[in-house]
């Protein structure tokens, strides 16, 4: 699993997991080579074309860099910026938080997983755990794994240690929340839940139409949570980011991710970018500036320099 921080490392025997880390350290497990360095107008590039939903092929007929040049760049740079986010989000002093999970596949489909390779993590379904600030925007935490009780543990520990003060949570109604969320604030948080219930549309194209929600009920779980902020909605539209935004969350392509390490570095990547680099349209700011942690807007080419 790739998660956040030291603290996260999961306990758990089953080998059949690769311990990675998404926001501290990314423990490399296949050889890195030492690629020709790129100057930093052309890393620039194709950082901008990575983060704005190219996927690396597009981005080597965009910018002339081989596919080997890109993919490297992106594990290179994608440590970089997970150590330095580690540092930065921490004693947020956020209100209300929302926390989501949102699919994709690695290396294949699960039905095309090879025999060889099946329950082995990082070969068929992924999941990238996510929690958002409700107010700033700022992606405060992240992880890949299962959608299982040790991830969501895992998610919650590490949200638990990047804010300084009590907070409402909110998430949808995926149980193993419960004990994690429990387990890492000890009662310490306002936390609700939104359970939503979808179907199709009859009218609807059955291949492409998104399912339609037909209910959507809040329960209260801890604390005294206000009933006017409790939602998820702003994580799941971070969602809608990370598949506009990452071309290996696009569905029904073949840009999805091959590797499991890849695909936490170019997350991590994303999120510096998403954080510190992007304008957010209804704050005007940054999300990172809106949360204090950054006093300017930061270029792709401050966040290509962590690399160096």
């Amino acid at each position: 699993m790739i998660g956040h921080g030291d603290s996260m490392m999961p306990r758990c025997k089953d080998v059949n997991y690769i311990f990675t880390f998404c926001l501290t350290n990314l423990i490399r497990v296949s050889i890195m080579v030492n690629m020709n360095r790129l100057s930093t107008a052309k890393r620039a590039a194709i950082v901008k074309a990575l983060c704005e939903g190219c996927s690396i092929r597009a981005t080597v007929r965009m910018t002339g860099a081989s596919k080997n040049t890109i993919t490297k760049l992106i594990v290179e740079l994608g440590e970089a910026c997970s150590a330095f986010q580690n540092q930065a989000i921490r004693n947020i002093t956020s209100k209300r938080v929302q926390a989501d999970e949102i699919w994709s596949f690695v290396y294949a489909r699960r039905d095309n997983v090879p025999e060889d390779k099946k329950g082995v993590f990082g070969f068929g379904d992924v999941w990238t755990w996510t929690a958002i600030d409700a107010d700033t925007k700022l992606m405060l935490s992240w992880f890949v794994g299962k959608r299982d009780a040790e991830s969501a543990h895992a998610i919650m520990q590490d949200v638990a240690s990047r804010l300084a003060n009590r907070v409402q949570l909110t998430t949808d109604g995926l149980k193993v929340y419960l004990d994690a969320v429990d387990a890492a604030f000890n009662g310490e948080i306002d936390y609700a839940t939104v359970h939503k219930v979808y179907g199709s549309d009859p009218k609807a194209e059955k291949r492409y139409a998104p399912p339609v929600c037909l209910s959507c009920d809040t329960k209260t779980i801890t604390g005294s949570p206000d009933a006017g902020h409790v939602s998820t909605s702003y994580v799941e539209r971070a969602n809608l980011s990370m598949r506009m935004g990452m071309r290996r969350f696009t569905r029904l392509t073949n840009a999805f991710s091959k590797k499991v390490e890849n695909h936490a570095a170019m997350l991590s990547l994303f999120f510096m970018f998403y954080n510190f680099a992007r304008v957010h349209q209804t704050l005007r700011v940054t999300p990172a500036m809106e949360a204090g942690i950054a006093d300017h807007v930061w270029s792709v080419e401050e966040i290509v320099a962590l690399a160096e």
